[in-house]
């Protein structure tokens, strides 16, 4: 089963990714995740993904895309990506590397939360790129580069809308519902 999360920041797709990956069997790729690795270690594309989220911009396609595809190849069991694609440009690249590997993406999760919620959410998280201004400028990023993605899988008929609000149990129990359509 190959799924992916769409949602804006604070709608919990690494909270439930994690139940996801242990329930399903999944491998677990989290851009996010491997982008602030490169960061923390320093690396070439970390230094350079760190420009871009101290200021609350996403990170280039070409960036992102290069991670994504180093570790496509250990995802033998299926995947969840989490935190790609967040373009219409990802989105695009995405598909033409799952059908080369003849894998097409089985569902596309959309974690729907209202932006009040959002923001009380991120704001008490603590990490350093969830102060005020900088939320500000990662929901309007989201609506204007990566909402754009609900309409792209909704035309392939792959996208389902799960109601990010009530708790984590609940989410899941939704969640769920949808990916035992897939087993």
């Amino acid at each position: 089963m190959r799924v992916v999360f769409v949602g804006p920041p604070g709608a919990g797709k690494g909270t439930q990714a994690e139940n996801i990956v242990r329930d399903y069997g999944l491998f677990h790729l989290s851009t996010g995740d491997a982008l602030r690795a490169a960061v923390k270690a320093q690396t070439p594309i970390g230094l350079e993904a760190d420009k871009y989220m101290k200021a609350g911009a996403l990170v280039p396609d070409e960036v992102v895309i290069g991670v994504v595809v180093e570790r496509l190849d250990e995802a033998t069991s299926g995947c969840l990506l989490d935190g790609f694609p967040r373009t219409i440009a990802q989105a695009e690249a995405l598909d033409k590397i799952l059908a080369e590997k003849n894998a097409p993406l089985d569902v596309v999760l959309e974690l729907a939360v209202p932006e009040d919620e959002l923001f009380r959410r991120l704001a008490s998280r603590g990490r350093a790129d969830d102060n005020p201004d900088v939320i500000k400028q990662r929901l309007v990023a989201y609506h204007e580069q990566t909402e754009p993605l609900v309409g792209y899988y909704s035309k392939s008929g792959i996208l389902r809308k799960i109601d990010g609000l009530g708790s984590v149990e609940d989410i899941y129990d939704r969640i769920r519902a949808v990916l035992d359509e897939y087993k």
